[in-house]
């Protein structure tokens, strides 16, 4: 059922895209999703800049210079090729800040019997995406080490450890927006499988240059199905949050 279940939920976000509103929702996701990409990455070029001087070797993509050739062609092809990296943080950013009117989209069109949601506290959502960002950026400087040591297994290690904690977070903050929080770890813990493969699904295309800029968005909307599907499929006797 897992499998089916995640597909009927990512072709229902895809078959959304000719919504105007859902359209511009993604436009102004992928737009400030490349904004963000190239804050990271200048503001990795700083960090080496800082500790290794003006000017770090990639034996690839020669020398970069980071001030004089942040806008250069050399160095916006080698952001997009660390972007299968840096994607992981903003996808996670992104989709926090976006989760609400992307799943409010998706409910108004398929879902229009529900009662509108009562809005999550602006301090809570912001403990939540704190919380989500800091666990991806440490478990993934962690992955490093395992990927020097298992380098054939590298992208592999790379697709679970995001599929799961992407997952995790798109299902958290879908949920939460109709089960409030513990409904939605218990959810999330009753159906660990299907959300496991669905990030993995989500992480997936994240390690392919330009493709990851869609992620985060559709990734909201894809969860936003699955939500709805899985609690459908359980019975859950949850109540919605209504105003």
């Amino acid at each position: 059922m897992g499998i089916a279940v995640i597909l009927t939920s990512f072709f229902s976000a895809i078959g959304q895209l000719g919504d105007p509103r859902f359209r511009r929702v993604l436009m102004l996701g992928v737009g400030l999703t490349f904004a963000l990409l190239v804050g990271a990455y200048a503001g990795l070029l700083w960090v080496i800049d800082f500790f290794f001087g003006e000017e770090a070797f990639f034996p690839v993509f020669e020398d970069i210079t980071w001030i004089g050739d942040l806008l250069s062609v050399t160095s916006f092809i080698f952001m997009i090729v660390l972007s299968v990296f840096l994607m992981v943080p903003v996808a996670s950013a992104i989709t926090s800040m976006f989760l609400d009117e992307v799943a409010g989209a998706v409910e108004d069109r398929h879902y229009p019997h529900l009662p509108p949601v009562e809005p999550v506290p602006f301090s809570e959502a912001l403990k939540d995406t704190l919380t989500f960002l800091g666990v991806l950026i440490v478990a993934n400087l962690l992955a490093f080490i395992v990927y020097a040591f298992l380098p054939m297994f590298s992208l592999f290690i790379f697709w679970g450890l995001n599929g799961f904690l992407l997952g995790r977070e798109y299902f958290q903050l879908a949920a939460m927006r109709r089960v409030g929080r513990e409904g939605a770890k218990k959810l999330r813990r009753r159906h660990i499988g299907t959300i496991w493969l669905a990030g993995i699904l989500m992480a997936m295309p994240l390690s392919v240059p330009l493709v990851n800029l869609l992620v985060p968005i559709l990734g909201a909307a894809t969860f936003t199905h699955l939500f709805h599907q899985l609690q459908a499929a359980g019975g859950s006797s949850s109540q919605n949050r209504v105003r």
